[in-house]
């Protein structure tokens, strides 16, 4: 490790040294504890003191023909004490409550992916639709909370059921270790550690290569704004705040959790290490990093000012790793107004690849809460987002935290009756479709969930079981392979040309309609969000285009009222539509 580097925030290897290291002839364990007085090695069956090395505050134990799998901790010695720590940059942990490190091999596991990442993309001229997960419960092999599949038994299941269903990728909430299941993974103990609750190291980068053999992608969800508070872990690690800041007027996040100081550069270094550590070494696509807004402006509140120093933080390790990780994808969850989170740094952005626009979410799910009635007053808040779509590069998610915590579950958000919202839910995926913008969906959605996510239970797949929940899973599938067989929807999602209006002012019918195009293709998509049948409804074609019908919503095959042969009628240039209420169709002209 070069170690001014790593004190100036610039080393992205630390791990390397850091860490124990397995070999069958010895194990060598090193941890940074500045403020410590002594540190001991805590195995199972003995203790061992650690030397300082470098400069004194650095600790290192060399263990011979230790076996790999062997639990241990820190004990470090400060002005008051001692505490037991499990090790910062450990590559395997305990299952909770307990909590020591765990020695692991990662260099036993070879990976056969070789094609999938010499061709690794960005995907920005690409179609993108992304399926989130949590592991622990898309599916479950019992009823109880803690049960659940290994990391290569879900990815047997997973594969087929995303090509199914029309994914390319999947995004993962965060599976480095964490003590409670109820954070999803969001208040870490673990960066370097996958969560033992689903298996092992090795078994995590076998699903991972298991993706990428069937041409999938993987995104893992990273925390790089916040850490868990429990006292054996990060939180005054060496006696003093090493990690955090020690003031709590900053230190403490709105979650209860420590909030990482990003000016010092051992924490730039831990961070940006562990980036690259997920993407390196288990061969993850890419990053979605959790609460942007908190990195940009000090406690996300914008009336506090910028954080200078996150903001150079996430800068110069998005710069280091799209350098180094080509074709990898780096994804933003901001909420903020704050403007170039997807520019190059260079160009004085923050070197994002995308941005979640979670004003389209907002708006489009507020819309559609409504009665029809006052949607003819809201009738624009579908049509706001077509008028920054090209100040960044988003992406469109309807997210796990969309149906949790009594929000309802997407399809109950609708208006109306059960069918009504089945109905509308249908005629809106549509439009996230032809929307300028990547795709991600939450687990659950594509059935039509009823129930709000729970993290202690599977999906509930029984709902095929009930013919209109099947229609919609079926109409759902066909929508997402629309989107990822052709290039109209996804080759110019940033580009001027690669979207039009041909209708965002039938306020009075709730009628809209969207062309998207691409060099090869072009498609129209016509929607009526009123609840009335509107006849004889015109869109004007272009020179020589000949309509196909793709996909109609309410079409009988996915449970909806209509036979999609009496749907439109064409005259010359002109196509003319009867779109039954709350019924959206796509077009190929």
């Amino acid at each position: 490790m070069d170690f001014y580097n790593f004190y100036t925030g610039s080393e992205f290897e630390a791990y390397k040294w850091l860490g124990a290291h397995y070999s069958p002839e010895k194990t060598v364990f090193r941890t940074f504890a500045p403020q410590a007085r002594k540190i001991e090695l805590v195995l199972e069956d003995r203790i061992v003191p650690m030397k300082q090395v470098y400069n004194g505050q650095f600790f290192e134990a060399e263990i011979e023909e230790l076996p790999c799998g062997t639990k241990y901790e820190y004990r470090i010695y400060g002005g008051n004490g001692f505490t037991d720590h499990c090790d910062p940059y450990g590559y395997g942990m305990e299952l909770r409550p307990a909590h020591r490190s765990i020695t692991a091999d990662t260099a036993s596991y070879t990976f056969n992916d070789e094609a999938w990442m010499k061709k690794r993309s960005d995907m920005k001229n690409k179609p993108l639709n992304i399926y989130e997960l949590h592991a622990g419960s898309f599916r479950k092999p019992g009823s109880e909370a803690d049960d659940w599949y290994t990391y290569d038994q879900l990815g047997a299941m997973l594969i087929p059921y995303l090509k199914e269903n029309g994914y390319n990728y999947v995004e993962f909430l965060p599976l480095c270790e964490h003590p409670s299941d109820e954070s999803w993974g969001y208040q870490t103990t673990g960066y370097f550690s996958p969560t033992s609750r689903y298996g092992t190291p090795e078994q995590l980068m076998k699903l991972i290569d298991m993706l990428h053999q069937n041409d999938i992608g993987a995104v893992l969800d990273f925390v790089p704004v916040h850490f868990a508070v429990d006292k054996y872990v990060l939180f005054r690690y060496d006696g003093s705040a090493l990690y955090e800041y020690p003031s709590n007027d900053v230190g403490m996040s709105e979650w209860g959790s420590c909030n990482f100081m990003h000016s010092r550069g051992e924490v730039k270094s831990f961070l940006q290490s562990s980036a690259n550590f997920w993407i390196s070494e288990y061969h993850f696509d890419g990053l979605r990093m959790d609460a942007i807004s908190r990195i940009i402006f000090w406690q996300g509140d914008e009336h506090r000012g910028v954080n200078g120093n996150a903001l150079e933080f996430v800068k110069n390790m998005n710069s280091y790793l799209k350098k180094n990780n080509p074709g990898c994808m780096l994804i933003a969850e901001d909420s903020t107004s704050f403007r170039g989170i997807t520019a190059a740094p260079e160009k004085g952005g923050l070197g994002f690849d995308y941005k979640w626009d979670l004003g389209w979410m907002n708006d489009t799910l507020k819309y559609f809460s409504l009665d029809p009635a006052k949607r003819r007053e809201n009738y624009h808040k579908l049509t706001f987002s077509m008028m920054y779509f090209k100040d960044e590069n988003y992406l469109l998610p309807l997210s796990h935290d969309e149906v949790v915590h009594c929000k309802s579950t997407i399809v109950n958000k609708m208006y109306g009756t059960p069918e009504e919202k089945l109905a509308q839910a249908k005629a809106m995926y549509m439009y996230m479709m032809v929307h300028p913008g990547k795709k991600l969906n939450f687990m659950g959605n594509e059935l039509g969930q009823l129930r709000e996510w729970d993290e202690k239970r599977e999906l509930d797949f029984d709902l095929l079981e009930k013919p209109e929940h099947r229609g919609f899973n079926e109409y759902m599938k066909r929508l997402n392979n629309i989107y990822l067989s052709g290039s109209a929807l996804n080759e110019e999602d940033y580009e001027e040309d690669g979207f039009r209006w041909e209708d965002c002012s039938s306020e009075d019918k709730l009628l809209y309609a969207i062309r998207r195009s691409s060099k090869k293709e072009s498609m129209i998509a016509v929607f009526n969000f009123g609840s009335e049948k509107q006849s004889g409804y015109t869109i004007e074609l272009e020179d020589g285009e000949k309509p196909e019908l793709l996909l109609f919503s309410d079409d009988s095959s996915f449970g909806g009222n209509s036979d999609p042969s009496s749907l439109y009628n064409t005259d010359g240039n002109k196509i003319s539509f009867d779109l039954p209420g709350y019924s959206a169709a796509l077009i190929k002209v």
